[in-house]
Formats: C-alpha cells, sequence, structure tokens
C-alpha cells in the first residue's frame, strides 16, 4: 500500500493519499494544494477514486469539488451534513473500497455532529479528523457540537483500538505528525487516563475561544464540497512561476519560490512608508507604493512583467493582487505571509531605506 501524509502549511491541514494496485483515495484535501495533489497521483501511477472529509471543516475549504472536476472522483462525507454535491453520504460502519484495501467508516460526532474517523482494514492506522488531535482534541462549541458525545466518541470508538494502532490528525500546529492509541490513552490531557465525562465537559465548556478567522467562507463553502459560487473551476496554474491559488481567487507565491523566481519580478510593498523601514525590513528591489496610492501609480508598473505584492502579512497585498488584476495586469501574486513568513524563514533583507 502507497501512504503518504501531505501538509498545507497556511490552516495546518493534513491530507492523507493511501494508495492500492492503481487506485486511491485523498482524506481531507485541501483546495489551494489541489495541483500539488494531482501531481501526486499522476506521478505515483494512481487513478483517485474518492475524496473523504473528517467533517465539515471550518479553517480551511475542501478541494473535494475542484478534484472531481479534474479527476471524477466521488465526494464523500457524513449522511447527516446533507451537503450539496456530495456523491456518497457516509454512516457508521461503511466501507469505502480502494484496490485490494478499504477503511470503514466510525462515526465520532462531537466536535461537530458529522465528524468521521476512517479505520484501516487491518486496524494499522485511523484517520481521527478533529475528533481527536495529538495530546488534545477539536473545540465543541459550534456546529452541533457537544463535549458529552465527543468524549463518548473518543473513548468507544477510537481508544477502543488496538495500542499499536497509529492515529493521523486532521491537524497539527506544532508539525508533531503521528501518535498511536496507546500514547494518547495515556498523555493525552483532556481524554486520557483518568478524566471522566464531567471532567472533559467542564474543560472544553470554558475554552472560549474565537471562532476560527475562516468560518464564515470556510463551512457554507465546504457545505458545497468545496465548490465556488461562481460554480467554475479554477483557470490551469501560470507558468511564470510556481503558484497556489487560494479560494479566494488570489495567486501566491512562498517566500522559497520568490527568492528562486522573482529576480526579474516587480516587487511592489503595499505597507505605509514607516512599516518599509521597521524592525521587519522589506525586500531587496522592492518598490514603496501603499495600497491607498496604488491604483493612482499603476502606470509606474512594466504590465508585460510579472509582479508580485507584499505587505506585513499577506492581507493587504491580497487585495493589491486583485486591485492589479483588475487593472489589467496578467501576472500578478500575493507573497504568502507577508513579510512576517519571509523573516521567520530568515531569508535576505535588503539593507537601504527609502
Amino acid at each position: 500500500m502507497i501512504f503518504r501524509q501531505l501538509f498545507d502549511p497556511v490552516s495546518s491541514t493534513y491530507t492523507y493519499l493511501l494508495g492500492d494496485s492503481g487506485e486511491a483515495l485523498l482524506i481531507d484535501p485541501v483546495y489551494e494544494q489541489v495541483p500539488r495533489d494531482l501531481a501526486l497521483l499522476q506521478e505515483l501511477g494512481l487513478r483517485l477514486l474518492t475524496t473523504l472529509d473528517t467533517h465539515v471543516h471550518a479553517d480551511h475549504v475542501t478541494g473535494a469539488w475542484r478534484l472531481r472536476q479534474r479527476s471524477g472522483s466521488e465526494i464523500a462525507l457524513a449522511a447527516i451534513v446533507q451537503a450539496d454535491g456530495a456523491t456518497r453520504a457516509l454512516e457508521h460502519g461503511d466501507r469505502i473500497d480502494f484496490g485490494t484495501r478499504h477503511l470503514t467508516v466510525r462515526a465520532t460526532p462531537g466536535h461537530t455532529n458529522g465528524c468521521l474517523t476512517y479505520l484501516l482494514d487491518d486496524q494499522s492506522m485511523a484517520f481521527t479528523g478533529d475528533s481527536l488531535l495529538i495530546r488534545g482534541c477539536g473545540r465543541t462549541d459550534f456546529q452541533q457540537g457537544s463535549a458529552q458525545q465527543l468524549f463518548a466518541s473518543v473513548r468507544e470508538q477510537i481508544l477502543s483500538l488496538p495500542d499499536d494502532c497509529l492515529l493521523y490528525p486532521a491537524h497539527d500546529y506544532r508539525g508533531i505528525t503521528v501518535t498511536s492509541v496507546a500514547e494518547e490513552r495515556r498523555f493525552n490531557p483532556r481524554l486520557g487516563g483518568d478524566v471522566d465525562v464531567g471532567d472533559f465537559a467542564g474543560y472544553m465548556n470554558n475554552l472560549n475561544l474565537p471562532h476560527p478567522k475562516l468560518m464564515a467562507v470556510a463551512v457554507p463553502a465546504n457545505l458545497r464540497c468545496g465548490k465556488p459560487e461562481s460554480g467554475s473551476d479554477p483557470a490551469e496554474t501560470p507558468d511564470w512561476a510556481p503558484l497556489t491559488l487560494r479560494f479566494s481567487g488570489v495567486w501566491e507565491i512562498e517566500p522559497m519560490a520568490l527568492l528562486e523566481h522573482g529576480a526579474t519580478f516587480q516587487i511592489v510593498d503595499v505597507r505605509e512608508a514607516p512599516e518599509f523601514i521597521d524592525r521587519l525590513g522589506h525586500l531587496p528591489g522592492a518598490r514603496l507604493v501603499p495600497l491607498s496610492q496604488l491604483i493612482a501609480r499603476v502606470d509606474e508598473f512594466d504590465r508585460e512583467r510579472p509582479v508580485v505584492a507584499v505587505c506585513r502579512s499577506g492581507v493587504r497585498s491580497a487585495q493589491a493582487s486583485v486591485l492589479l488584476s483588475k487593472a489589467g495586469f496578467d501576472k500578478v501574486a500575493n507573497l504568502a505571509g507577508g513579510m512576517l513568513r519571509w523573516k521567520i524563514e530568515g531569508l535576505p533583507l535588503a539593507s537601504d531605506s527609502v
């Protein structure tokens, strides 16, 4: 069997590819990572049969619809969700085949009412979504969540599996990739050891967490299986740089890719002047054009050369990318994560000032 664990750095989402005898499944695909997933499937000689979402995510948009448009794959998720565009509604005990192998569906509601865990046929690995994270679990305060229900789901459907069963979550924010039933029974501070349902509910009901930033976009989109409101499949990836298309329609370039490919690009920093020379610094060769002045100054740019917009975190520069595209620029991208990502990755900064 072929197994790959893939990662989306923006949402810290793990996508899992399982393949056998030329057939494959993808668990929790991410909209922006569809080109990556398709390329991997092609390289490995696999035909995608089905995408499986562990639940209706609130922090990213699923790639299920987009993958179906490209490969004809089935879209499977919990029946209770009643998602528009799903081609297979899953119930507890259902079986999903690929090659000579299969997954079994275990209903594990509590984080949301439609959470599922997928168990490999030999019980050597399970994909737990947000029901059980590594030394944690998903929150229970929205999308019909219930602390009592999640406690029962995890104890009865996940921690009842063999000790050596490997558990793969939908997310991890510390870079940890896998755990096991034995580890979580012993070390999970919320659900392991002698914790009872009263302890767990008391903890979960007092987290007082803010809602995920993308929830208002992600949940409605995921109830359409990731289909954009426009109903159209996005354009093919531009060939002038390695870019990733965000669900918002903005193309992004990763910091390292900009460093490697951007020698001839026009880099436009859309922050305000004091930010250009603050502790984050600015990129070599960047031109300062505050977002408020951008449209009035578009004639300063060469329309034949690619333009990469930059700001502190990638939010203002995403808007700049939209404005430049509307102004007729064909080759535009946003720097993913902005100057914050650039500095975290230790990439070179300009030594000059405004």
